[in-house]
């Protein structure tokens, strides 16, 4: 009988070291992993100055005008009185056209496009803008070398397709690897951009407060602002143009602070008599908007938060246009005959008082290449 259950014993000795040693491997791998990802952890400042190029030529803060005047005289001089057109518009990376559905949102997929759609949105894109022609434009979800776009550095298309333009650019985005799901989201560079026909003296990249905790935050977003600031010709004071994209999927504390952050800078130049818009991406419904048309369709579909507008104060005024949808779900391929499709109302403007607001209109391109609808703002410095 001994011997028999030392015989029996063997095999499932033999079994639990190969498991224990199969084990090891793998928690070894893991540490290495988190070591990498720990050791090139992007980590921004809490205000770092941008690069500020102008149709070829590059600015820093030490030389903030391009020193070729002929490209000089392109740029418009900015004055008290001006009519000014913004669009914000979050392109989804190039790669959330009508085809696609996303794993985050409720979807299956995780690569959403081909490298040959990619490129036919980001034409698309590009071509939308030069046919708005704004004076200002913000960008987010705009990637620099991105695996679920291809390694396709789509902030170098837009300055090339839009040359009148001069633009910075600040990562929101950015690390090695994201590990998950499978087949993984991969690396990720990507950010928010804002591009000017007016000559920008400064631009700023200012940090958000992240929700996220190590060892989490490595794969995560580092959220943040583009502050670009413009002369105003003939006075002391400056256009302060904010671009932004506020969290998305925290628990609701992320959105709070970061919301609160951005109330109080838009505040402290507001009481320095400058003029202010900011215009992005909030993943939050303003309190003032009238979103009754899109009803949540499904508890499980995501829900945007209420940005209580009084937290903004008297100084300004939150403003979108929901007589079109300004986001649409990514739990399924867009389907414009199906009565049940989820649509939000998250991307918008904040307009300081001292500016009058002309018009707003949500450009319904029925989300063929971004998730998301352009909003043009038209808007006169008084």
């Amino acid at each position: 009988m001994k011997s028999v259950k030392k015989s029996n014993a063997k095999p499932v000795i033999k079994i639990l070291k190969i498991v224990g040693a199969a084990l090891g491997i793998i928690i070894f791998i893991a540490a290495i992993f988190v070591g990498v990802l720990t050791v090139t952890e992007y980590k921004p400042q809490d205000s770092e100055d941008l690069t500020v190029t102008y149709n070829d030529q590059q600015a820093t803060q030490d030389d903030s005008f391009p020193t070729d005047t002929n490209k000089l005289s392109q740029q418009k001089k900015l004055s008290i009185g001006d009519n000014i057109s913004v669009v914000t518009w979050n392109i989804g990376y190039g790669s959330l056209g009508a085809n696609a559905d996303f794993f985050m949102d409720g979807g299956d997929s995780v690569y959403t496009s081909t490298k040959e759609q990619v490129l036919t949105n980001m034409s698309a894109i590009t071509e939308e803008l030069n046919s708005l022609s704004p004076d200002i434009i913000l960008l987010q979800e705009v990637d620099e070398k991105s695996s679920r776009s291809h390694k396709i550095n789509e902030a170098s298309i837009i300055r090339d397709e839009l040359p009148s333009y001069n633009s910075s650019y600040a990562y929101n985005y950015k690390t090695l690897m994201v590990p998950y799901p499978i087949p993984p989201i991969g690396q990720v560079a990507s950010g928010i951009m804002t591009l000017s026909t007016y000559p920008a003296s400064t631009a700023c990249r200012i940090k958000l407060p992240c929700p996220f905790s190590y060892p989490i935050r490595l794969c995560n977003l580092k959220r943040c602002l583009i502050v670009s600031k413009v002369p105003i010709d003939g006075t002391d004071k400056e256009l302060v143009i904010v671009n932004l994209h506020l969290e998305a999927y925290d628990s609701g504390e992320g959105k709070a602070a970061q919301t609160k952050m951005l109330a109080d800078i838009l505040q402290a130049e507001t009481d320095k008599g400058n003029y202010v818009i900011a215009g992005g991406d909030f993943n939050q419904t303003f309190s003032n908007t009238d979103i009754s048309a899109y009803p949540q369709q499904s508890d499980e579909l995501w829900a945007p938060s209420l940005i209580d507008i009084s937290e903004f104060g008297n100084d300004f005024t939150c403003i979108t246009d929901s007589s079109v949808p300004t986001c649409r779900s990514l739990d399924k391929s867009y389907d414009d005959a199906d009565e049940k499709f989820q649509f939000y109302v998250i991307d918008g403007f904040i307009v300081s008082s001292n500016i009058s607001i002309k018009s707003i209109e949500t450009v319904n391109l029925n989300f063929q290449n971004s998730d998301h609808n352009p909003i043009k703002l038209e808007v006169i410095l008084n």
